[in-house]
């Protein structure tokens, strides 16, 4: 009914609207009467004749400064555009807001249609229109007549309209826009949207642009009606408000006795309430009329960005009046959208979620939505879009901290092992949600009463003691570093309580405690090592963010006040932690990496050198038990660290080396002349005197310069024996040639130390020029060179390490770290490089594809890995050539690749995700709708472009000096790399035996399949410009074919992409999820607001082609009955 009376006004819009308006307000008087309509009755505030304070002198609207024509359209300047129109004022953004609205009231007061037409334009406008609604239009025709005269006016070259436009004017413009119809409605709440005019008109037009074909009339308007939608909900807020003081003013006053009560009192009260309730009769019906008319149409728009508009509106709803919004009726349109295909609108769902379950008061109305959604939301914990996956966490954690009973065991074991992401955002939303289940439920006063009477220093022994068992029942233990990460930002505290972990470590259990088990404490000591890293470092593991970035005042302080601290706790602990467990090998590797991150000036300063003394002891109490090279190496960096010059212990700790040396190379010599003397009758014993020697001293020797002790020569009579008489353990070979092998390199350091710098300046000179040289004379041989280094060093790699790489090692970041600074050699000018670029991501696409995997097509590539390098170069690439080189990245890709989410396709992820951000991939027609791009790319550029007409001098002068040029661009195809240059790429033995090319045919992009084919003589980025012009052409024809369906076809194909495809699951086995999904819209709510009296009766609506009957009739997905 409701949405039928703002057509049926729309067609008779020149009539005069009758009947009484009411004007109030919480602080500010009534409004002048004399800008009524014609044939309206003036009131005054209900309950008190009063007016309100004079405004300052008024000055002529933004039209009226213009000047006026009798048609109602204000002068033009002499490009097209009037700087007084509203449009231009709300665009240019230079004017109070609130003075601009000001002026346009008053010339409502003095002519509300040709104010009105106005307000008409200003939406035209804003949504990209040319054309302009005249007064005989507007007095005339009806809404849809006007409408269709309208977009014949649209630029059908152009799909920019404000709200997508880029550049310094439009950065502001959506914010303006918005604040335009905020302040209109509150500066109208007096008197003038009670007019049944005005409101009515703008509605109706409002309503009707939102079921235009047209992207930007249906963009526009929606957004327009959900910002003037929330203004309403804000003025029927402070109508409730109003009407709940005046009831409460009313019974004070009836409670009074007969001779205190003010019988006029009452009636003034009497009045101002019944005038209260019909005033919210028509807030009540407006926002019927724009929820109805709509929101349920523009929620499941077949645009992405149109959806999340509609979704983060009913949020503010929600959260600004919950007794009318917070009920099952309208969280409904919220749950079912989080099956939304886009990761934008998803997002959307669950901030407006957050705002609701962050009010704890609130919750008891979300019972029966948790209960209902909770699965769905637990499960866009692992969403395919991190940002999504974040806020879907802090959900669940805000759930947990309203009901603990809201979440199952299971549940909370799913958002558990995401503190061992490798995406630090997720990962540390998931420590907070651990934090809030394991550690935020105990009575920290009952715990420190506990530890008091024990004994105990610190009250968060159990907390700890928590902490491991989690961490062992993970199973994930090569990730300690990762755990850490996560839980620091929320339980620093408990993190940082090294004292305690030191007592659990060293101090027998009291009467009561558990035993930690030998597992436990390795589990302790490598979880504390980690804290102490992470505080001392001050930024997150390998694997875990971008890389290092500075710190600021207050971090650094942070920083150095951790590190004086855990040295504090540490420096006397340490030495007797070694020799608790000098026998253990894995506890003492995790021990010895702590000096490293002491404040090592402590030991003077602090006079602390009786412990560094015990320190040293130790240490050289665990060289004599160990022979495991992680232990030998732990202390031979130990001693490097301490040996430093920098630090005035470097003395003492030099000659606590020494001694060590000395005594192992007195043994080391003894025992070589006992096996030499041996020979073939040696025994084990001999054996393993020499080769636990010699580990020992190869530790030390790679960290220390020990040249003077000459290893080098009983070094070479062992592997001399070995050559001459084939009987020398394999071992001890090994460890003798790699001592050899470090004793030279320290030489070599002796005797290139002088000249090191000079010879390295000077190769960086040659290199640098060379690069330059090699652009200057072909940019894309050049980028075909770069990106083929980059390839044998991948080649490399895969040799040494196998096909199963660890993206987060050190060698990986060394290959990515190169192709970053490659990327800088690009320069800044995107133009210059263009086809250069394109043809480097071309050779990594195919590199990265070359090599199928032997194991069967549902396994990744060999190469995939490349992909995370070639991300590097994304942002050279200009935006349409990322929708170029998209399309032809998706060519190598099968739709199971598509669809994989485990890590090991985590390159092809990032990659795909770099081509598709700030890319031409949401581009609609702006007359249909219908998406441009594949479907595979699904999210939204934040970013306009330029009107494809209006395009930069410099781009034309480029189409047509490269794109077009087909006669003089050669891009020969992959090139024949020499065997003995160091660009040479060498391919993997593992791949080579699976991929053998066939002699006697040419290769694509080889040089005898350029020669012989025509269409390798032009750009690579020319064809595939080829290729989508036609692909559009067929589009275009099919899209021909298509417009004979009848209007009905039309309006129903607006939706046809969303019907049941938006609430495709995004996750990996939802789709289940939705086949109790059985809700038909016939229950929409209508807004009940408090109980009304004298409701006013509207005429009849009109028929409604975007009936949910009809679009949902044969929509299974939807059929969810749901509360």
């Amino acid at each position: 009914m409701l949405i039928n009376i703002c057509i049926t006004l729309s067609r008779d819009s020149s009539n005069d609207g009758q009947g009484d308006t009411v004007s109030l307000s919480m602080s500010v008087s009534e409004l002048d009467d004399s800008g009524e309509g014609k044939g309206k009755k003036k009131r005054g505030r209900p309950g008190k004749q009063g007016v309100r304070p004079p405004l300052k002198k008024a000055r002529r609207s933004p039209v009226d400064k213009g000047g006026r024509r009798a048609n109602g359209v204000a002068h033009q300047n002499g490009e097209g555009t009037d700087p007084s129109t509203l449009f231009e004022v709300v665009k240019q953004g230079k004017s109070a807001m609130q003075s601009v609205i000001d002026d346009w009231i008053e010339s409502y007061k003095q002519d509300r249609d040709l104010a009105l037409l106005d307000l008409i334009n200003f939406f035209i406008h804003c949504s990209g229109c040319k054309g302009t609604v005249r007064i005989e239009m507007f007095r005339n025709m009806q809404n849809a007549e006007i409408i269709r005269k309208m977009t014949e006016e649209f630029d059908e070259d152009s799909g920019d309209y404000p709200l997508t436009m880029a550049g310094p004017q439009w950065k502001k413009f959506r914010y303006n826009f918005c604040e335009f119809i905020m302040v209109l409605v509150r500066q109208c709440q007096y008197s003038i949207i009670y007019d049944e005019y005005m409101m009515d008109t703008v509605i109706s037009l409002l309503t009707g642009l939102s079921d235009s074909q047209v992207r930007a009339f249906r963009h526009t308007s929606t957004l327009a009606a959900m910002k003037l939608m929330t203004a309403l909900v804000n003025v029927a807020l402070n109508l409730s408000i109003n009407q709940d003081n005046t009831q409460r003013q009313y019974e004070a006053e009836r409670n009074k006795v007969a001779g205190k009560r003010a019988n006029e009192k009452l009636e003034l009260l009497l009045e101002k309430r019944k005038e209260l309730q019909e005033n919210q009769d028509e807030i009540e019906n407006m926002m019927n009329s724009i929820f109805k008319g709509i929101f349920v149409h523009r929620y499941r728009d077949a645009i992405a960005e149109i959806r999340a508009i509609c979704i983060e509106e009913i949020g503010v709803w929600m959260k600004l009046y919950s007794d009318a919004f917070l009920n099952d009726s309208y969280l409904k349109y919220v749950g079912w959208t989080l099956h939304d295909r886009q990761g934008e609108v998803r997002l959307k769902c669950l901030k407006a979620l957050q705002t609701l379950y962050t009010n704890r008061e609130l919750y008891p109305k979300l019972e029966l939505f948790t209960n209902r959604f909770k699965d769905r939301i637990v499960s866009m914990t692992l969403d395919k879009e991190y940002d999504v996956a974040v806020e879907a966490i802090r959900l669940v954690t805000l759930i947990l901290h309203g009901s603990e009973d809201a979440l199952s065991n299971e549940d909370c074991e799913n958002v558990y092992h995401l503190v061992y992401s490798a995406h630090r955002p997720v990962a540390v939303a998931a420590g907070e949600f651990l934090h809030r289940k394991l550690f935020s439920r105990h009575d920290p006063q009952a715990e420190e009463a506990l530890a008091k009477r024990r004994g105990r220093n610190s009250p968060n022994g159990n907390l700890i003691r928590m902490l491991v068992l989690f961490f062992l029942e993970s199973e994930l233990h090569e990730h300690a570093a990762y755990l850490v990460d996560s839980l620091w930002d929320s339980s620093q505290d408990l993190l940082k309580d090294w004292d305690c972990m030191v007592e659990l470590l060293l101090e027998d259990p009291l009467q009561g405690e558990e035993v930690l088990g030998d597992r436990h404490e390795s589990a302790l000591i490598e979880l504390m090592v980690c804290t102490i890293r992470q505080a001392a470092e001050a930024h997150p593991p390998v694997g875990r963010g971008t890389g290092k970035r500075v710190l600021t005042a207050k971090e650094k302080k942070t920083q150095i006040d951790d590190k004086n601290r855990l040295t504090e706790h540490l420096i006397v602990a340490l030495p007797m932690l070694l020799s608790k467990y000098q026998t253990d090998a894995e506890k003492v590797a995790n021990l010895l990496q702590v000096p490293q991150y002491f404040d090592l000036e402590v030991y003077s300063s602090g006079r602390m050198e009786k412990h560094l003394d015990a320190l040293l002891k130790q240490i050289r109490v665990v060289v004599d038990k160990h022979t495991e090279m992680e232990v030998l190496e732990a202390c031979s960096k130990t001693y490097s660290i301490l040996c430093s010059e920098e630090y005035t212990i470097m003395n003492r700790v030099d000659i606590a080396r020494s001694q060590l040396i000395d005594e192992l190379m007195d043994r080391f010599a003894h025992s070589v002349e006992d096996l030499l003397q041996e020979g073939d009758e040696a025994d084990d014993d001999d054996i393993y005197n020499v080769l636990s020697t010699l580990k020992k001293l190869t530790a030390f020797h790679n960290a220390h310069d020990l040249t003077k002790w000459d290893l080098f020569k009983n070094c070479y009579r062992l592997l001399k024996m070995g050559i001459e008489q084939g009987s020398m353990p394999e071992q001890i070979a090994v460890q003798a040639l790699q001592c050899s092998h470090y004793s030279i390199l320290w030489q070599l350091v002796k005797i290139t130390e002088g000249c090191q710098s000079k010879y390295y300046n000077d190769y960086g000179d040659i290199i640098k020029e060379t690069l330059s040289k090699a652009r200057q004379m072909d940019k894309i041989q050049c980028a075909k060179t770069l990106i083929l280094s980059l390839q044998q060093l991948f080649n490399e790699l895969i040799q040494d390490q196998g096909p199963n790489l660890d993206r987060t090692s050190s060698h990986v970041s060394g290959i990515k770290e190169l192709a970053r600074r490659f990327a800088l050699t690009f320069g800044l000018d995107q133009i210059k490089t263009r086809e250069a670029v394109a043809t480097l991501h071309k050779d990594g696409i195919e590199f990265a594809f070359k090599v199928p995997n032997p194991k069967g097509p549902e396994y990744p590539p060999p190469n995939l890995a490349f992909l995370e390098v070639l991300c590097e170069f994304s942002s050279k690439l200009l935006r349409q050539d990322k929708k170029t080189v998209h399309s032809y990245l998706e060519k190598f890709m099968t739709e199971y690749m598509m669809e994989r989410r485990e890590d090991v396709w985590l390159p092809l992820i990032a990659y795909r995700n770099s081509l598709l951000t700030g890319g031409d991939d949401d581009r609609l027609s702006v007359t249909t709708g219908a998406s441009s791009t594949s479907k595979a790319s699904t999210v939204r550029s934040k970013r306009g472009r330029p009107p494809q007409h209006k395009r930069r001098p410099e781009e034309e002068a480029v189409e047509g000096s490269w794109v077009m040029r087909n006669d003089t661009i050669q891009t020969p195809g992959a090139l024949h790399t020499p065997q003995l240059t160091s660009t040479a790429l060498r391919e993997n033995p593992r791949q080579a035996a699976d991929h053998i090319p066939d002699q006697d045919s040419s290769e694509p992009g080889s040089e005898p399949d350029y020669m012989h084919n025509p269409q390798m003589q032009m750009s690579w980025l020319d064809q595939q410009k080829m290729e989508e012009v036609n692909r559009k052409e067929r589009g275009g024809m099919n899209y021909m074919k298509s417009r004979s369906g009848g209007v009905r076809q039309q309006v129903r194909g607006l939706m046809e992409d969303d019907a049941e495809p938006i609430f495709e699951d995004v996750m990996m086995s939802s789709r289940g999820q939705l086949e109790d999904m059985n809700e038909e819209f016939e229950d929409t709510m209508v807004i009940d607001l408090p109980a009304s009296r004298n409701r006013r009766e509207r005429a009849e609506l009109r028929p409604d082609f975007f009936d949910s009957t009809a679009i949902m009739e044969d929509d299974a997905g939807f059929g969810m009955q749901m509360f």
